[in-house]
């Protein structure tokens, strides 16, 4: 896992994308799976969005993350 810059630590990412207006206001948030795997790792982040009882999902290059507890249901 690459080096985060010493203002920044993995729980304060996290918390900058939980934090944000979209999230806060449940909505649906994107990152790519490249910079969650390199600042944070995939079982911090699955535990985070687990914790916060959001869900989240992987499609190619990101994840996108439901910042709210209602069922998610594919169309195709």
């Amino acid at each position: 896992m690459a080096q985060l810059p010493d203002h920044l630590t993995a729980g304060q990412w996290l918390n900058q994308i939980f934090a944000s207006r979209e999230a806060l206001s449940g909505g649906v948030v994107k990152r790519k799976v490249r910079d969650v795997e390199r600042l944070v790792g995939r079982a911090a982040f699955a535990e985070a969005v687990a914790r916060r009882g959001f869900q989240a999902v992987e499609n190619h290059r990101h994840f996108v993350i439901f910042c709210n507890a209602h069922p998610i249901r594919r169309l195709r």
